[in-house]
């Protein structure tokens, strides 16, 4: 199977890293000097199973991979708009994107049904860039567990043992072909299943996120580190009770409760990706994790004021660093 991740930074070359070990032809879009690292001396992931070294066909350019049978994108949401610009070589007639991403996606309406069914989000596909250069039919949603960093260029470390990828269809079908992905991750040695409820892990990955994300854009530390303090736990209890009553109102009971949700990040020693790009300057996926699920929350008439206050907060600093444009969520 030939597959191509869009976006080979830290969560994508762990990616490519696990598809090469469970027999993929893998290529990878990736730029700058990871690029030109991984040119030279190919992929190298440090994990807890040990080094694994590949050497994926490597390009800042699609057009010189070809049609690929599955495309795994792991770019940051404000990248999404160059995804849809620069993808088209990669496709075939056949060929599947996974979109293996934080936060709400771009095609989270699509499949739902109800009168909420093909409803658009400009913020993550602004102009439908995406819906018109991929189209819903190839798309594939996605989520990872994987802690990991770019320690150097073509050198990815990971966290932990903790690791899974879960892939599911928007509108719930099967799939034999995201059924071949995913068994070559496993077979890699990243676990992977795929899903008839892909929402309802979206909504699982997306608890982290919320607790995390505006902590420790504020406190500028692990989320460890941040919930040592104990006023900064109980907010961040406080959090995960009202992002898992917005589950709720969709209709996603999440298993676990907000408090075993916080001891758990109490023990991930780990820089959230938001507040990584933050620190290196990159553009933030402020809408995707915090505007969205903000406002999602106000259409259902669920009260978030934990959620709201500090997020305002974390959108403040956002923006003083140049790298988010704040939006009006509507109440």
């Amino acid at each position: 199977m030939k597959v191509c991740v869009f976006g080979a930074g830290a969560i994508g070359g762990h990616l490519a890293a696990r598809l090469a070990r469970g027999g993929a032809e893998v290529s990878v879009v990736a730029r700058g000097a990871h690029l030109a690292a991984m040119r030279d001396k190919g992929l190298l992931v440090r994990a807890h199973d040990g080094d694994h070294h590949s050497r994926p066909h490597a390009s800042a350019d699609p057009a010189e991979l070809g049609p690929q049978d599955a495309v795994v994108v792991t770019v940051k949401a404000p990248a999404l708009p160059g995804v849809a610009a620069g993808i088209a070589p990669l496709l075939g007639p056949d060929t599947i994107v996974a979109f293996v991403m934080n936060g709400i996606p771009w095609w989270y309406y699509d499949g739902i049904g109800g009168g909420l069914e093909g409803r658009r989000i400009p913020e993550l596909d602004p102009g439908d860039a995406l819906r018109n250069a991929i189209g819903i039919a190839r798309s594939i949603g996605g989520v990872v567990y994987s802690a990991c960093t770019v320690v150097e260029p073509g050198v990815v470390q990971t966290e932990n043992a903790d690791i899974r990828v879960i892939l599911g269809r928007p509108d719930g079908q099967p799939d034999a072909r995201a059924e071949r992905l995913a068994a070559l991750m496993t077979a890699g040695g990243m676990p992977c299943s795929v899903t008839p409820d892909i929402r309802g892990a979206v909504w699982g990955k997306l608890m982290g996120n919320l607790t995390s994300a505006p902590l420790c854009i504020l406190s500028r530390r692990t989320m460890k580190e941040t919930l040592t303090n104990p006023v900064v736990r109980a907010a961040a209890v406080r959090i995960a009770a009202e992002g898992t009553a917005i589950a709720k109102a969709l209709g996603h009971d999440l298993t676990q409760t907000p408090e075993q949700r916080i001891t758990r990040s109490a023990g991930i020693d780990h820089k959230p990706s938001i507040l990584q790009d933050l620190e290196l300057g990159r553009a933030m996926e402020v809408d995707a994790i915090l505007t969205l699920p903000l406002r999602l929350a106000h259409e259902l008439a669920v009260p978030v004021p934990t959620l709201e206050m500090l997020s305002g907060l974390a959108m403040h600093a956002a923006a003083a660093a140049g790298l988010y444009a704040p939006r009006e969520v509507a109440h």
